[in-house]
């Protein structure tokens, strides 16, 4: 096995035992063989594989300590890793970086780092981000299953207060923990909307009445519902915002800032009516009153809490303001630009409806957007060129960014699914895992067990029990344990 002008790994615990650039070393990971050389490995003394040159020194204790098995005959050293990640691995001895090959999980493929303590730092920026991106994923399943545990849970050593605050807070934010809790969820839903068609009604001058100063107001039974609606509204607010385990947070959420704007401008226009005339002429409480209705339009809004759609919506949107940019700067420099052309363009008509270039910014955008209303149109054969040209640029800006925000929107919702579908069934495996405990039967059956040598007395490390109890899930969570757990290659990731 010796190359010309290299040599061999020598006998373990002989005084020739130490390291050299002239070294070879064959490594055996998952059934592939490879030969590394010293030279190439002493660049990163810290790794494990650097290590092997040094190893044989030390005996055969050394050597298990960094590797599965050994052969002395062949002078190669076993590892049962996972072949695929260690061939990225080993591209850091070479080219000075770490490539994450496609198909291969970053949990996992960070795990194969740490084992050939290769340093995250050599690992390049691109595979950084999908490494961060399941961390993230793990974290929020986490957190998922650790608030459905929080919501099973009873703490004994809790008052009754705390028990009465927990109670009321899952019957109002967590409509699938009971019938009752799922039935007013419905009954919320259905007050806004009922809220809304009154808002609607309440503008039809048929179904108006006329004051003691002869106005027309809306109809006594419309003011009627909407009261009881906004009572309902404002119960529900309290008693959610005393239920809350963290208030500061609940007050400054975004939804709940919209359930007070929702709220809100009833009692404040109801306290303009009865005391603002005093302060202030009847007119602008008239006014003030007014302007505070229109503000009922955001109770609307108050349906994304019980929609997971418009919720998922908001989310999408929010992650696509790069989109959404790129889109407004599109339409901003087109609007500019065709407006002033098509203003240059009518002057010489006498009957030309372009007035100024600020005029011309409405025909603009509603030539760009295709709407085109028809108040405004130019009379030139100049000005009818620029507006072909105008709408067909602005069909082309609007579908430009459209497929990147359509594809946030479905990555962002397949994601929530498999989040949600993630942690049911971390949860079933958690339930699998204390039944089968409880039965002497963990994650195998006792066939299993029985074939199983038996355990050592006396020596270090995890038994077979424990080893098994380990590794019975395929995904396991380090974030809800302060144990460390370790994962084999054979285990599974999703």
């Amino acid at each position: 096995m010796d190359a010309a002008g290299e040599r061999s790994l020598p006998e373990p615990g002989s005084q020739d035992s130490r390291a050299g650039d002239d070294i070879e070393i064959v490594v055996n990971v998952g059934g592939v063989r490879q030969v590394l050389y010293g030279d190439l490995l002493s660049q990163y003394p810290e790794t494990r594989l650097a290590e092997l040159m040094g190893c044989l020194a030390g005996g055969y204790d050394t050597i298990f300590s960094l590797c599965d098995d050994y052969d002395p005959g062949k002078r190669e050293f076993y590892f049962d890793r996972d072949p695929d990640a260690f061939k990225c691995v080993i591209e850091v001895y070479y080219f000075g970086e770490v490539h994450m090959k496609k198909g291969i999980c970053p949990i996992c493929f960070k795990n194969e780092m740490d084992f050939w303590k290769v340093d995250l730092k050599f690992l390049d920026d691109c595979c950084k981000s999908h490494l961060s991106e399941k961390r993230e994923e793990l974290e929020e399943i986490a957190r998922r299953v650790q608030l459905i545990l929080d919501d099973l849970g009873v703490d004994s050593a809790e008052g009754r207060w705390g028990r009465c605050q927990k109670c009321v807070w899952k019957f109002l934010e967590k409509p699938e923990s009971s019938c009752p809790a799922r039935v007013v969820a419905v009954l919320s839903f259905l007050l806004i909307l009922i809220s809304s068609v009154v808002m609607c009604m309440g503008t039809i001058p048929e179904l108006q009445v006329l004051d003691a100063d002869g106005n027309r107001v809306e109809h006594p039974t419309l003011e009627n519902v909407e009261t009881a609606c906004i009572g309902w509204f404002t119960l529900e607010y309290l008693l959610r915002l005393l239920s809350s385990p963290n208030k500061l947070h609940f007050a400054l959420s975004f939804m709940n800032i919209v359930d007070v704007l929702a709220i809100l401008p009833f009692y404040v226009s109801l306290t303009l009516t009865h005391l603002g005339a005093r302060m202030m002429e009847l007119t602008n409480v008239q006014q003030a009153v007014q302007a505070l209705r229109i503000m009922r339009i955001a109770r609307i809004f108050k349906l994304a809490r019980h929609s997971s759609g418009l919720q998922t919506l908001t989310y999408a949107l929010k992650r696509s303001f790069k989109e959404l940019g790129l889109l407004l700067m599109y339409l901003a420099v087109g609007i500019f630009v065709f407006s002033a052309l098509g203003y240059t363009m009518e002057q010489s008509h006498p009957e030309t409806l372009f007035k100024s270039i600020p005029q011309s910014f409405w025909w603009a955008i509603i030539t760009m957007t295709t709407v085109g209303y028809g108040d405004i149109y130019p009379k030139t054969t100049l000005g009818k060129l620029n507006a072909a040209i105008s709408f067909l640029c602005g069909v082309i800006a609007i579908a430009l960014p459209i497929h990147p925000i359509i594809n946030n929107f479905v990555r962002y919702y397949n994601k929530q699914r498999v989040l949600e579908t993630a942690a049911k069934h971390e949860l079933e495996l958690m339930e699998l895992n204390s039944s089968s405990a409880a039965e002497g039967k963990v994650g195998c059956s006792r066939s299993d067990l029985d074939s199983l040598p038996p355990e050592p007395v006396g020596e270090e490390g995890p038994s077979w029990s424990s080893r098994l109890k380990i590794s019975h899930s395929d995904t396991f969570i380090p974030l809800l344990t302060e144990e460390k757990h370790h994962r084999t290659r054979l285990q599974s990731c999703k």
